[in-house]
């Protein structure tokens, strides 16, 4: 397990002092195991990365015996690692790093490390001599768009724009890189690159005037220490001091040339009045020159970079570099002299690692990336900071390799879909109360975790470890919801099954999902053959009731848990709870009028829970549909969350029913019923990353039937497709029923016809 120690590093020489820099020993402990190292230096802050595999342990299920035998196995996960400091600390660093491997050193003698930026020169001796790297010197242009592409077309929300006077102020903006767009790097002075491809790119302007110009003038200008001090001395300022206003030369607003009030006529304009205006000399001006330095060169790149997005006719402006790091100030003059001189058609795009651009393009010049194939690891990554001044500090970005490559979905459309019912950044009373949700619930949690979990090793530890990780989380998120992306139930899902797994805690409700599903076993035979004697009609409304009831098998309600734990109920008593009809979502009578029509040709179910939901809910209707001799394709998650069925517990449960169906075990030797991993560990599913496999499994299919809470309300509940969808699911949230305004255990039966451009089926 991960130590929670820090250490406090210092190396001095007789050319450089700098001060102890704080070293977390959980994110820099898998140096030992490290490889292809990268690294970014800046004249004022320098990015390492390295990738390592990080143990792990899993359980699983015996590929013989019975289904209850489980295997727990270690393995390691691929990891990238990126930890950005500042560049005085680079000789503490690399002699921490040494230090760390000195009974590895064979790890770096003889390998390259790639360098960008424009320490790649003056550090070379220190990362030859002293740990025995090769140097390979990489374009710093060219890593920082390399960088940048891998962001947009691998980390969810990592654009976003910024207005200080909406609510919230930032806005995320998906879809991926899009071509082509303007790269506007701000370091020590401003480059613009128009970037049109992959691979295609060119250097179309700049100035002298960035991030060195405020710094330096800063220094002559005030008693500021530093770049920091500089931007928390402007954050106190009110440049309108020292500025010259236009309503300060004609008393209002210019209207004729629609010049406003407000607008800034000269910068320190005022500034000269006051040096013959007596006591003004007197006044400490230094927050208010700082504001109105800051707020001049801001605008001047903004408009520079608008000039140039026109003239290069590109309409996404992307901000980067050292000079942002997620200052408010800068972002919204930035932002402003955007909207201001493009009146309104473009929009300022910052990034939530735009730090880091240049490492992730070094380190990919080494290796090759696939787009897809790595998440951001909320556990161990720092979030979005805005308007926080960092002091002596290391930040990390942590992307883990995840188990495929995701893609998109192939019956959405990219440009409308939206995963998620509500947004919790943008509503505080719904975050609050969800945020409360997951803090109030976290004991219950942790004792079914330690009852369930099989690895007993430093348990008590590491459930501790857990909970306070897990806790520091959600403070952080309460007061910064933007900090890993948009927020919502499914984004909280995730952030908790990543900490659980940063623990060694892989699926730890295995056991009472074994039980439930020997259970609900041993009841499916008179569950088909009571379904067998009923009238057709009557079949089909008694199997969908069966998947409402079903549902309410869910580990991840609280109304529910604390049933489940007493083990007070059955699946008869499930049924029997769901809301009598009408539903609150009721289109059963819809459903089974499409049913008299012709069969559907291929059907994909995306199962929710272990136990009676899937086997005594949906296999039923698995096999109805196999007699009407469509193919069937159930969809499960690829790892582990709360007690839903995963893919190979999927296989061993169907394997097991083809024994008392003759349906089912007829359509497994014909093909006609598969099984699939979604590519998600996550009781909600985001379907602009899903499996290869699921997206090949797609061709042909005319039906989708999406189950469960998670997935077919907290995610997807006003998604439409190119093709026909059900979504069932049964509300166990007594406060989303009231603001439903249904009971609890309100039911969904929600048919819907294909809504999307059909052309975007994809054909056999």
């Amino acid at each position: 397990m991960a130590s929670e120690r820090s250490l406090r590093y210092s190396e001095c020489t007789d050319e450089t002092y700098a001060p102890p820099i704080n070293i977390p020993q959980r994110h820099l402990n898998n140096l030992c195991k490290a490889s292809n190292f990268a690294i970014d230096i800046g004249g004022s802050l320098a990015k390492l990365a390295y990738f390592s595999k990080v143990h792990s342990r899993r359980r699983t299920i015996s590929t013989e015996g019975s289904y209850s035998a489980t295997i727990d196995e270690e393995y390691r996960r691929s990891r990238l690692h990126f930890v950005k400091f500042e560049t005085k600390h680079i000789q503490s660093l690399a002699h921490y790093i040494k230090e760390v491997l000195k009974d590895n050193i064979e790890i770096c003698n003889g390998r390259t490390i790639r360098v960008t930026g424009g320490g790649a020169y003056k550090y070379t001796d220190l990362f030859e001599n002293l740990l025995g790297l090769k140097i390979v010197k990489e374009d710093e242009m060219e890593c920082l768009i390399k960088g940048c592409n891998f962001l947009l077309n691998n980390i969810p929300d990592e654009a976003f724009s910024y207005n200080k006077n909406s609510d919230p102020s930032i806005e995320f903006m998906n879809g991926g890189c899009e071509y082509p767009y303007l790269l506007v790097n701000i370091g020590s002075g401003v480059s613009i690159l128009k970037v049109e491809s992959a691979d295609k790119f060119q250097r179309v302007g700049g100035t002298a005037m960035g991030g060195g110009t405020f710094w330096g003038l800063g220094s002559l200008l005030t008693k500021a220490r530093g770049f920091d001090e500089l931007l928390a001395l402007a954050d106190k300022g009110d440049s309108t001091k020292v500025d010259l206003l236009v309503k300060d030369i004609y008393g209002g607003g210019y209207d004729l040339l629609g010049l406003p009030a407000e607008l800034v006529a000269s910068s320190f304009g005022k500034a000269a009045r006051s040096r013959t205006q007596g006591p003004a000399v007197e006044q400490d001006l230094d927050a208010d020159i700082a504001k109105s330095l800051l707020h001049m060169i801001s605008n001047g790149i903004g408009q520079i970079a608008y000039l140039h997005a026109n003239v290069n006719n590109c309409n996404r402006i992307i901000f980067g570099g050292f000079f942002i790091r997620g200052k408010k100030s800068t972002m919204h003059t930035i932002s402003y002299a955007i909207n201001y001189w493009s009146k309104g058609t473009m929009k300022a795009i910052f990034l939530r690692h735009e730090g880091y651009l240049g490492a992730v393009g070094a380190y990919m010049k080494g290796t090759e990336l696939t787009t897809g194939e790595f998440g951001e690891n909320f556990a161990f990554s720092d979030g979005l900071k805005v308007n926080e001044v960092v002091n002596n500090a290391l930040q990390f970005l942590e992307l883990d390799r995840l188990d495929m490559p995701l893609v998109p979905f192939p019956f959405i459309d990219l440009n409308t879909y939206k995963p998620d019912l509500f947004n919790l950044t943008l509503e505080k009373e719904y975050r609050d109360y969800w945020l409360d949700i997951f803090k109030d619930g976290l004991d219950r949690f942790c004792r079914v975790i330690r009852d369930g979990e099989s690895n007993r090793e430093c348990i008590d530890q590491r459930i501790d470890c857990f909970k306070k990780k897990f806790l520091e989380c959600l403070t952080l998120l309460r007061h910064n919801p933007f900090a890993y992306g948009n927020l919502s139930v499914r984004t909280l899902l995730e952030v908790r099954e990543q900490f659980l797994a940063e623990f060694n805690f892989y699926d730890p409700y295995l056991k009472f999902k074994q039980a439930e599903n020997e259970e609900a076993l041993l009841e499916l035979p008179e569950r088909l053959t009571y379904l067998k004697t009923l009238p057709w009609e009557q079949r089909q409304i008694h199997l969908v009731k069966g998947i409402l009831g079903g549902n309410v098998f869910d580990w991840g309600s609280s109304a529910v848990s604390k049933i489940n734990e007493e083990r007070t109920i059955n699946f008869e008593r499930a049924c029997g709870i769901v809301q009598e009809r009408p539903w609150f979502v009721d289109d059963l009578d819809k459903w089974i009028k499409r049913l008299r029509k012709k069969p559907f040709k291929k059907i994909l179910i995306f199962v929710d829970n272990s136990g009676a939901d899937v086997i005594l809910g949906i296999l039923p209707f698995v096999e109805e549909m196999l007699s009407q001799t469509s193919h069937v394709v159930l969809a499960a998650n690829s790892n582990p969350a709360l007690n839903d069925v995963t893919s190979y517990e999927l296989r061993f449960i169907v394997s097991r029913a083809r024994s008392v169906s003759e349906e089912i075990d007829s359509a497994i030797r014909d093909s006609r019923l598969t099984i699939v991993e979604n590519g998600v560990g996550s009781p909600c599913i985001d379907f602009t990353r899903v499996s290869q496999s699921l997206k090949d499994a797609c061709k042909g299919c005319d039906l989708i039937v999406i189950e469960g809470m998670g997935r077919a309300v907290h995610t997807n509940y006003h998604a439409t497709f190119s093709v026909e969808s059900l979504k069932l699911c049964v509300i166990k949230n007594k406060w989303l029923c009231e603001l439903f305004g249904c009971p609890m255990f309100g039911a969904i039966c929600k048919y819907e016809q294909p809504q999307v451009d059909p052309e975007s089926i994809p054909k056999n």
